[in-house]
């Protein structure tokens, strides 16, 4: 009978919580840089297999355990990588995840807030009449005020946008438009977290 290594009792550890409904299931850990910046969010198995390998410093822990066969761990709900990583310049990759973070999720129509799944991206400028698909033309827009304008300018259709649609000035690095909406009390320390 082979042996297990720890990553794949993790991974069967894993997969029975998740069954089961347990808190670990969605449990996620923030990664700290060397200098305790923000710089991703990852899955606790993958912070645990980091925290084998001593390439991170757990810094906080959530209130439950992890059960395995012989022992059990702590879950960490904050780590810090212990060397520093080289970062290249990023920019912004054009996405409609992206376009709905640029937006805040708002139609920029008719200034209300919609989920993802009721948006729609526009093109300012009609693909019809020239219009490129790019930053600066493709604004979120709720399903109604995307069929008002049609293939129109938002002129020609009486709609008004509240600003010009440009490039986002925040990094892809940045944690901020990108945290879950109930950040756990573990990460407060951590990161800062809109007023």
């Amino acid at each position: 009978m082979r042996k297990r290594t720890p990553e794949e009792g993790l991974r069967q550890t894993a997969a029975a919580l998740v069954k089961t409904g347990n808190p670990l299931s969605a449990a996620r850990t923030l990664v700290l840089d060397a200098g305790y910046q923000p710089l991703r969010i990852v899955r606790w198995q993958r912070a645990i297999c980091m925290s084998f390998l001593d390439k991170v410093e757990v810094l906080a822990h959530y209130a439950f355990e992890i059960p395995t066969s012989t022992c059990t761990f702590p879950t960490p709900a904050v780590v810090r990588l212990l060397t520093q990583l080289r970062l290249r310049p990023q920019v912004v990759r054009f996405s409609r995840r992206n376009v709905y973070l640029r937006d805040q999720h708002r139609c920029q129509y008719c200034d209300e807030v919609f989920a993802a799944a009721d948006l729609t991206l526009d093109h300012v400028i009609p693909r019809v009449a020239g219009g490129k698909t790019s930053w600066t033309n493709v604004v979120a827009a709720c399903r109604p005020c995307n069929r008002k304008k049609g293939g129109r300018t938002p002129e020609e259709a009486g709609l008004s946008l509240p600003r010009p649609p440009a490039r986002p000035r925040w990094s892809p690095q940045s944690l901020l438009p990108r945290m879950p909406a109930a950040v756990p009390e573990a990460w407060l320390d951590w990161i800062f977290t809109r007023a």
